[in-house]
């Protein structure tokens, strides 16, 4: 491969057997409790705000739990960070693996889609089909061609000024990014800042490479696999500015293997995990045990949280006894659930009541206060 990956052959099974053993186990146990569990919806979407702000970690970059989720809400206290522009990156994607179907990631169609290469032809072919429309619909003759070739013609003094036409020119082709990018559109390689992006860097053989070895790893056990995807996106790096796309790559091909049918891994939360000094190993069969003991980590701290937050449930659960029908606690339990904190404004936004009588719901329901009384006042299940 002309990126430098290959699977070890023969594999070190000898190192590989304990740590595979392990992984395997704790993945089982950890989806075969989420799997009937009355907070598996919640516990999902907690833990896609946690591996988020892992995957940062993991790079050198601190993003607090709070800001992500208040960003995310659209009710942040303070200008957003590039560091939190890029969690919140990470978030979107886990949601849309996560929602999509288990093989879609690793398929061409979502890896185009995850790199943001697939809204161009759609914008075009969208753009063409409205044109279409248009001009059967003015007049539904010739002359609604006629009109339009009118319209888009130069402008009188046009050819005489290059000064104008350039002009018109810049501006059309601002126009026309501005309503790609408002389509869900994407930046061509072509179009890419060449101080920004590798010009020679070549993502699409990358991917291929990148995905051949998904493919040879087919026939070996899922945990062992994804660890193989894994080691062999930080060694091809086929995207130049999203390295944190392999692990939730790892993590997909674990679903499309059925090894975990009732969630996404949190496979950066895991290696935050390890020591750093243990992370990146030389030999190849320890980097391989590293990332089967960050799928352990992983499973075991989401079992642990699973546990915790369905205590706190149902202990929460039992100040819900003899209310009205039209109450919203039983809500405000449920969304609770579904966020590390929430602030009066979310709770009002969810519930669509005031932000007071949010604060009366959260004082009924006793929940604990995070945040303290600074900016902003937030509450949550730890």
């Amino acid at each position: 491969m002309q990126n430098g990956y290959s699977i070890p052959d023969p594999l070190p099974w000898a190192q590989l057997a304990g740590p595979l053993a392990i992984a395997e186990d704790a993945l089982a146990r950890l989806d075969e409790r989420l799997a009937k569990s009355p907070i598996r919806d919640g516990w999902i979407a907690r833990t896609h705000y946690t591996d988020a702000c892992a995957s940062l970690w993991l790079e050198g970059e601190l993003v607090h739990l709070e800001d992500l989720v208040l960003h995310d809400a659209g009710m942040d206290i303070r200008a957003p960070t590039h560091e939190l522009t890029r969690a919140h990156a990470v978030l979107r994607a886990r949601r849309r693996i996560a929602d999509a179907k288990p093989d879609w990631a690793p398929s061409p169609t979502g890896l185009d889609n995850l790199r943001g290469r697939s809204g161009q032809g759609e914008w075009e072919a969208g753009r063409g089909t409205r044109k279409e429309a248009e001009r059967g619909f003015v007049g539904g003759d010739d002359s609604g061609d006629q009109d339009e070739a009118d319209l888009e013609g130069p402008l009188g003094g046009t050819e005489s000024d290059p000064h104008l036409a350039a002009a018109l020119a810049a501006a059309d082709a601002a126009n026309a990014r501005a309503e790609r990018t408002l389509a869900g559109g994407s930046r061509t390689p072509s179009e890419r800042n060449p101080l920004v992006y590798d010009p020679h860097w070549d993502e699409d053989a990358r991917l291929d490479d990148w995905r051949a070895v998904v493919e040879q790893a087919r026939t070996l056990p899922p945990t062992l696999a994804a660890a193989l995807a894994t080691e062999a996106w930080d060694a091809i790096a086929p995207l130049q500015h999203t390295p944190w796309l392999g692990r939730l790559l790892a993590a997909s091909v674990l679903r499309a293997r059925a090894k975990t049918r009732w969630h996404l891994p949190c496979l950066h939360d895991g290696l935050k995990a390890i020591p750093r000094e243990r992370r990146r190993p030389r030999d190849a069969a320890a980097r391989l045990a590293v990332q089967l003991e960050a799928i352990t980590a992983a499973a075991a701290a989401g079992l642990k949280d699973h546990d915790r937050w369905l205590n706190q449930r149902t202990l929460l659960a039992r100040k819900l006894a003899g209310r009205r029908a039209t109450s919203k606690l039983p809500g405000l339990l449920d969304y609770i659930l579904t966020r590390p904190i929430a602030s009066a404004g979310m709770i009002a936004k969810e519930l669509k009541i005031t932000p007071r009588a949010a604060q009366d719901l959260v004082g009924e329901l006793d929940l604990r206060e995070v945040t303290g009384r600074g900016r902003y006042r937030a509450w949550g299940i730890l």
